[in-house]
């Protein structure tokens, strides 16, 4: 099952949760777009093909709000939003370590390691990085860990994830990126919380927000 967060004609948002494949992949295993499709497909009762065209992805063990195209109309105008950064994405992260700024804006320079599928942060230009800048303010100061929120304002490989591990606030259970221990269910503690854009047929404002996954200490953000 699937959980449903906003449906229109155009568009369809989703609930990922932390493990799910967006897109189908080597593993071979069941992405999130199959599950849309049996959605789409059970009901409006449509025999054959279902088109599901995938606007963005999320990391596996990352949980949150994903946008799915219905049309392949829907599909190119909300690629161009995307590519015109004129969609506001807003990210909860739960981190081991507090920044020492309650909020603050970071830029680091990215490159991405194929072979290890993993991102490293420079502070200054290097040859063949990319530049990489978010800002981020601190929510809530659980017992052991922080809680920030999180605007990425470009959209670069494992951005939040490297760039909150080079100040030392490494997300909860982000092994790849310094976390002391894994979480039991192999998750991290990132989670696409809210999505704002323009509708790009209808023309009105789309305001859509995730819930948390329910666990204790999720439930404690709250």
């Amino acid at each position: 099952m699937i959980e449903v967060l906003y449906e229109d004609n155009h568009i369809i948002a989703v609930n990922k949760k932390s493990g799910d494949l967006v897109q189908g992949d080597k593993t071979g295993d069941k992405p999130l777009s199959e599950s849309v499709k049996d959605y789409l497909r059970d009901k409006y009762n449509k025999p054959g093909n279902v088109f599901c065209g995938v606007i963005h992805r999320l990391d596996r063990p990352v949980s949150g709000l994903v946008l799915f195209a219905k049309t392949s109309k829907a599909l190119s105008r909300m690629n161009e939003l995307f590519r015109t950064k004129s969609i506001q994405k807003t990210y909860w992260a739960i981190v081991e370590n507090a920044p020492h700024e309650a909020h603050d804006t970071l830029e680091h320079y990215l490159i991405k390691n194929q072979q290890k599928n993993k991102s490293h942060a420079y502070l200054k230009p290097h040859t063949g990085a990319l530049k990489a800048v978010l800002n981020y303010k601190t929510l809530k100061h659980l017992d052991r860990y922080t809680l920030l929120e999180v605007n990425p304002i470009s959209g670069r490989h494992h951005q939040i994830r490297v760039q909150l591990s080079t100040i030392n606030s490494i997300i909860k259970g982000d092994l790849k990126y310094g976390a002391k221990r894994s979480n039991k269910d192999a998750s991290i503690c990132l989670h696409a919380r809210e999505i704002n854009f323009i509708h790009p047929v209808k023309k009105e404002m789309i305001k859509i927000c995730a819930p948390p996954p329910k666990n204790p200490i999720w439930k404690a953000c709250l």
